[in-house]
Formats: structure tokens, C-alpha cells, sequence
């Protein structure tokens, strides 16, 4: 896990170093282990290095005999396996991410195909005059690119191409309504004009500064269902889940994992506890004298009856309003998620003692566990609605102009996962996967763990066993009112203690009892931003963060993450001190 970052000029001068040392020093937060560079042929690449595997000799650029070079971002998670195909004595680290480099050699730019893991990678071919980007299918680590004067660039975050002066930050509109109704902006348009992501599974070919050719592997399977029995599944998923969970502990450095008690977390500590040979460090947070219901407990009695170290973390009122610009910062690419908050605590205490998490993202996109996979698989499915019909501020009286444009780029995605053997349940799944995964959760997990110096791994989003998950009968991911019915069963025979079947309360964090106490105050702050009032009425913005209604609160949030936000990474300042010393600087 690392940032990378590069640059191809269109005129073939060299990249001059003082852009590529700002653009390395913007994301030094990704890697504080060490940092490399190149030059060469116009090409510039920047590292840096959070050390995971191959402490020693993993440093990064990786030059290959043929002169290629690559920077990687990521956990190659079969490497060894992948090793045994070539010449160990042409390999100079024992570095997972080299491997990439020896497969290019080989493959080309197909390259790709063969690794299991998680990654953003970039290889410069000088024999070629070439520069391949490559992001892994479920786009677990983010990768982004710009193009202009200059040439092309690209970087781990956005934000790195602001600090090196090659881009001045610009909203778009459209973007800026995809984040204020969706929580997130969809496709490979962010939310700046200009700046673009490489597409989850994509690999783009760079020649002469410019995109030249596009690949893309697929992160599901494209067929449908597999029929089999709730027996076989089960034994699936007992070979499945401790293999995926295995790979992913792979590291040279300590490792834990968040725990909320539920059933996916649950599944990952035992898996964990069974492949461990010392208690696995579990940390949980919970919402003291709050109306949200505390999941502590619950997790306290999991992890004690699997040995865990579990390290229970409070996340009072103080710690949103003091945490809050923090986590605009961290978030160049938006996401306005207020899962995100307890993520960057829980990763700044995590980071005391681990360098890896584990996590449970992944589990309900897999098998099913969203509600609204529930009414797709209804047998009165008639009744369900489309995905996302209404937006977070829709019907509010909020926006000054009211229309479904937002809904295009999800519309498209929706599109392109309806394959013909899909079922409608694989369909929403699959849409899920494009777009909500990628560029809300994932998204968040990054930023918030990154921050810290600290790895997260999605062991469920593995491509083996997503795969395997993904092609379950829709009769065992849900049965009844239960999502994840299979997993679910596998957990009732393993560890009854968990209660898989008991109603889950959902995590929720308490942000719209918190900003409703102080609304008054705050909600004339957020309605006079100039980014607000162009696309909402003062009246019915301050009006909103005092209401005591769950739709009230969440638009109060949305629109408040948003102005912390853009000060922060569109008007350039630096946040300091709590959300109200931050509103209140002009």
C-alpha cells in the first residue's frame, strides 16, 4: 500500500523534477516508509512507500533488465504462486509488486489478468515509449489521471495534481449534484472538471502523453446463477472464505481487523482466529449517550469467545465536530459518507499498533445484504422501485431547480450489468459493484485508513471468492427477510454464539441528532456558502438543520460535508480547528 504518481510530457523533455517532488510530497501521507523517483525519455514516476512485504529490499521504482519500471500501489495477493512461473533469479526484491513488472515482460499489456489483488499500477516501457495505468476490477485502490499542456499525469489522489500546479480545481455541476443527491459521484468523471478516474479492472496504454488504447477486466462473472445445494454451499464457503482470508494476512508487519459484531466482520475474526497463532487485534467503535444503538457489546462477547484483543473506541459529539474538517481534508475525492468519521478514528488508534486492517467491505455487495436487494428478490417485485429514485435532497423544497439528471451515470451503470443470464438480483449487484463499491466505500476505507499510514483489506472482494459468492442461487444470499441467508447459516454452525439470525440494528452514526442541537448556529453558516446558495434556498437550507425529521438530518450532513469540502479543495484553505472555526473563516 503506497501513493504513486507520474508524468508523460507530450513534447518528450523531461518531467522537471520540482513538479514530480510536489506531486510526491502531496501523498506522503500514503507512504511513510520511504520514497523513490525516475526520469527518464520524458517519463517521470514518483513512490511512496508504505512497507508491508519485503521490508528490506521492496523500494520502489522496480527497474526489470529490459528497462521497464514500474510504481505499484497495492497487494498482489498470489505472488508467490506467480513467482513459480518465471526465473527467480531475474527478480531483484521479494516484493509482491514486482511480479507485475515480469508478467508485462511477458504478456504485454494484458498483463493484468493473472494478478489476485488489490491495485493501481503504473509501468513505463522505454523500449516502447509507453506508459501503462492498470486498477484492479473491484478498484480497491483508487487511480486517477489528468491530461493538458503538460501532457498526462496520474496519481493515487487527485489532489496531488493541484499541489505539483498542473491543474487549477474547478467543480463540475453535474459532479456536484451526483455528491449532494447520490453521497457520491459516479463513473469515470470526478467531481473536478478534468480529472478522471482509471476505471475499476481498466488498464489505459499512454503514448506521446495521450490514451491510445483501453482494456478492461471484468469483476464479476458474467454468466448467472450456479445451482447447488444449501449443503455444498456451505462447504464452499469453508474453503473459500479461509483461503481468501489467508492470502490477505500475508504481510511482514502486524495486522488487525475492525469488528462491528456483524455478520460479516464475525465471519473474517473466525476465519482470523482458526489461521492465527496469537489473538487477533479487533477494534469496534460505539456512540455513548446517543440514541443509535451501541454494537459493542455485542462484538465484546464475539471477540472474547474467539480470543480477540478487543479494543472498544468511543465517538462522542466532540470527536464530529472536532474530527469533521479532518475528514474533508483526507477526502480530495468526495464522498459525503458518514461512515467515514468512526473509519478515521478507529484507523488512527488502529494505527498505534497494526499496519493492516482487515474489513468487512465487500459482504453485502457478494451475497446480497442490502434491503433493496431484498424487494428486488421479493416474489412482488412489481411493487420495488428503481435503484436510487430519489435523491438525498429531492422533495425537500431545498434545490432551486429540481431534476433526475443526477441519475444518468447510475442509469448507465444499471445498463451495463444487465447481462442476459443475470438475474435481477445479480443486475443490482453487479450495478452496486460499478459504482456505489468503488467510489463511496472503498473510496472512504482508503482516504480514512491512508491517512494514518495504515493498509485496509477487503478479503470479501477477493476475486476468487466473489466470484464463487457472486454465482450462488439468489434462494440461498436471500431467503425470506434475511440477506446473506447462506452466510448467515455458515455462521449459525460455526459460532451460534454470534446470533446471525437476531434482527440487526444497522450501524448508524448519530450526525443528525448532533447537528440538530446546534442548527440554529449552524444552519445560517452552511445556507450563505456561496457553493450552497447557488443550487439551494437559504430559507429552506436553515430551516433543514433544524428539523427533526431522518431526511432533514441527512440532507443537513450532505450539505455540510460539502462546504467543508470545497473550502478545503476548491477555495484552497487550510482547516483548522472544529467545524464552527472553519465555517466561520472567509
Amino acid at each position: 500500500m503506497c501513493g504513486i504518481g507520474g508524468l508523460m510530457t507530450q513534447s518528450g523533455s523531461d518531467p522537471k523534477p520540482s513538479v514530480l517532488e510536489r506531486m510526491s510530497y502531496a501523498l506522503a501521507h500514503r507512504g511513510p516508509d520511504g520514497l523513490g523517483q525516475y526520469i527518464e525519455q520524458g517519463v517521470g514516476l514518483v513512490h511512496r512507500r508504505l512497507a508491508i512485504i519485503d521490508l528490506e529490499t521492496g523500494q520502489q521504482p522496480i527497474l526489470h533488465p529490459s528497462g521497464a519500471v514500474l510504481v505499484a500501489n497495492g497487494e498482489i495477493y498470489n505472488y508467490r504462486e506467480l513467482i513459480k512461473e518465471f526465473d527467480k533469479d531475474k527478480f531483484v526484491t521479494a516484493s509482491d509488486c514486482e511480479v507485475p513488472l515480469h508478467l508485462y515482460e511477458r504478456d504485454g499489456e494484458l498483463y493484468a489478468k493473472k494478478l489476485r489483488g488489490m491495485y493501481a499500477i503504473g509501468i513505463f516501457d522505454p523500449n516502447n515509449r509507453r506508459l501503462v495505468l492498470s486498477r484492479d476490477p473491484f478498484g480497491i485502490k483508487p487511480l486517477y489521471f489528468c491530461q493538458g499542456a503538460f501532457g498526462f499525469a496520474f496519481a493515487s489522489e487527485a489532489q496531488s495534481f493541484f499541489e505539483a500546479g498542473l491543474l487549477t480545481p474547478k467543480v463540475r455541476r453535474e459532479g456536484v449534484m451526483e455528491l449532494t443527491q447520490l453521497q457520491f459521484t459516479v463513473g469515470s468523471e470526478t467531481i473536478f472538471e478534468n480529472i478522471f478516474r482509471v476505471l475499476p479492472g481498466e488498464t489505459l496504454v499512454v503514448e506521446k502523453g495521450r490514451v491510445v488504447r483501453r482494456h478492461r477486466l471484468p469483476a464479476l462473472p458474467v454468466g448467472g446463477e450456479t445451482q447447488m445445494s444449501v449443503e455444498d454451499a456451505l462447504a464452499q464457503i469453508d474453503v473459500g472464505l479461509e483461503e481468501s482470508v489467508s492470502v490477505h494476512q500475508r504481510s511482514d508487519v502486524p495486522f488487525g481487523m475492525f469488528l462491528s459484531g456483524g455478520i460479516d466482520s464475525t465471519a473474517l475474526l473466525l476465519q482470523m482466529k482458526k489461521l492465527s497463532d496469537r489473538p487477533v487485534k479487533a477494534y469496534t467503535v460505539g456512540f455513548p449517550e446517543t440514541s443509535v444503538p451501541d454494537e459493542r457489546e455485542h462484538a465484546g462477547r464475539i471477540a472474547a469467545a474467539l480470543g480477540a484483543d478487543h479494543v472498544k473506541v468511543d465517538f462522542s459529539e466532540d470527536d464530529f465536530w472536532d474530527l469533521l474538517p479532518a475528514v474533508a481534508h483526507v477526502m480530495d475525492d468526495p464522498v459525503a459518507d458518514y461512515a467515514q468519521l468512526p473509519t478515521y478514528k478507529l484507523a488512527g488508534i488502529a494505527a498505534k499498533d497494526v499496519k493492516v486492517i482487515l474489513s468487512g467491505e465487500g459482504g453485502d455487495e457478494m451475497l446480497a445484504g442490502y434491503g433493496r436487494h431484498r424487494a428486488i428478490a421479493s416474489p412482488w417485485r412489481f411493487w420495488s422501485r428503481e435503484l436510487r429514485r430519489r435523491g438525498a435532497l429531492s422533495g425537500l423544497g431545498l434545490l432551486r431547480r429540481e431534476n433526475r439528471d443526477w441519475q444518468k451515470a447510475m442509469l448507465s451503470a444499471t445498463k451495463e450489468a444487465s447481462l442476459p443470464k443475470r438475474s435481477p438480483l445479480q443486475v443490482a449487484q453487479a450495478t452496486d459493484c460499478a459504482d456505489w463499491l468503488p467510489h463511496d466505500l472503498l473510496l472512504k476505507l482508503d482516504r480514512s485508513l491512508m491517512a494514518h499510514g495504515v493498509e485496509g483489506r477487503t478479503p470479501f472482494l477477493d476475486p476468487v471468492l466473489a466470484s464463487l459468492f457472486f454465482q450462488f442461487p439468489d434462494r440461498l444470499k436471500i431467503r425470506g427477510k434475511y440477506g446473506k441467508w447462506i452466510l448467515r447459516k455458515w455462521l449459525e454452525i460455526h459460532l451460534p454464539l454470534s446470533q446471525p439470525f437476531a434482527r440487526k440494528r444497522g450501524f448508524t452514526v448519530p450526525v443528525g441528532e448532533w447537528i440538530r442541537r446546534k442548527g440554529k448556529h449552524l444552519g445560517p453558516l452552511v445556507a450563505n456558502h456561496p457553493t450552497i446558495t447557488e443550487i439551494c434556498r437559504v430559507d429552506a437550507v436553515e430551516r433543514i438543520f433544524q428539523e427533526n425529521s431522518r431526511r432533514a438530518g441527512f440532507a443537513a450532513w450532505i450539505l455540510l460535508f460539502f462546504v467543508l469540502w470545497h473550502k478545503s479543495h476548491v477555495e484552497r484553505q487550510v482547516l483548522e480547528g472544529n467545524v464552527f472555526d472553519c465555517l466561520n473563516v472567509t
